[in-house]
């Protein structure tokens, strides 16, 4: 039987477009089920705040459950893999730490995943700066009394991070080489383990992520030194930076973004970045991560890319100069 002309494309076009209305379906039903957010680190660091935060947001708006996952270990690798080999369907998200990202290529013999590779950018979710931090017991009430402190006490020195490779790590090391004293790193795994060991003084310092860092300042049971970044931090604006104290030069921040498995939908990547560039901008959302001291930033999955590309360019020849690899 022959179909009317008008009938033949009618029908032509209905066939054309149901991959296209498939896909609508698709993204319009996301998420049908509860979805994963997987934190690189153990509580206790300034990602986990952050992560259930914003999984609290997005469960209200997406009217299904975000859950929170901690798979802390090896600077972050662990859980940024299980991410990376997870099935790409957007229902295992990453909240990743821009200096674990960056840095671990070159410090780890093998990640067991490819950051720009395995990795499928959502929009960056905000940037911090790391602070300065002793126990109340130490002697040093500012940078250059720690400097003196640590020199005439060279080969005694220890500070703490939250692993190999991470933001706080790169910093002490860079806090070494730029005052010529000699430092001891201890890595955690995570930022709670390591309070663990600095607040009673069995580690002299850490370069603590600042919203970590100030809520244990602000308690009283650490003092804070000085922000690694090259501003002061608007959150702790009483204290100075670690170049005004007297180490020119000195400037390290950071930052976290939100990642899928790569060759995730590219739909539902859009979904997800633009629900949660919404849900950061609810001031509730806004106001607690002020409260400890993220500055929100968003970007579009392009930009982010491209500052992982550059910074990982850049993380190179700084680690490969500072000696730092994990066996």
């Amino acid at each position: 039987m022959k179909l009317p002309r008008r009938n033949f494309l009618h029908l032509a076009a209905g066939a054309a477009a149901l991959p296209a209305l498939s896909r609508i379906a698709w993204t319009q039903a996301y998420p049908s089920r509860y979805v994963r957010l997987v934190v690189q680190f153990p509580p206790g660091g300034a990602s986990d705040p952050l992560a259930r935060v914003l999984a609290n947001r997005l469960s209200e708006v997406w009217g299904q459950q975000v859950v929170v996952e901690n798979k802390g270990g090896a600077g972050g690798n662990i859980g940024a893999a299980a991410v990376a080999q997870s099935t790409p369907d957007g229902y295992t998200l990453l909240i990743g730490l821009d200096t674990s990202l960056t840095i671990n290529p070159h410090v780890y013999p093998s990640l067991g995943y490819d950051p720009i590779a395995d990795l499928a950018p959502v929009t960056r979710l905000c940037t911090f700066t790391n602070l300065m931090v002793v126990p109340n017991s130490s002697p040093a009430k500012s940078v250059m009394e720690f400097v003196n402190y640590a020199k005439q006490n060279r080969g005694k020195i220890t500070f703490a991070s939250p692993g190999t490779g991470t933001s706080p790590h790169v910093s002490g090391e860079l806090f070494k080489r730029m005052t010529s004293i000699d430092m001891t790193h201890v890595p955690y795994r995570g930022g709670g383990p390591a309070y663990n060991d600095l607040i009673p003084g069995r580690v002299d310092v850490m370069f603590a992520t600042m919203p970590s860092a100030l809520a244990q300042v602000r308690s009283g049971v650490l003092r804070g030194l000085a922000a690694t970044s090259a501003v002061r931090s608007p959150f702790a604006p009483n204290i100075p930076t670690v170049a005004e104290s007297g180490v020119a030069g000195f400037d390290v921040s950071d930052g976290f973004g939100l990642y899928v498995a790569a060759k995730a939908p590219a739909e539902i990547v859009r979904r997800v970045r633009d629900d949660t560039v919404s849900a950061l901008a609810h001031p509730t959302v806004k106001q607690r991560l002020e409260e400890i001291a993220l500055t929100v930033i968003t970007s579009t999955p392009i930009e982010l890319a491209a500052l992982l590309k550059s910074e990982t360019a850049k993380w190179g020849p700084i680690i490969k100069q500072a000696g730092i690899k994990v066996d």
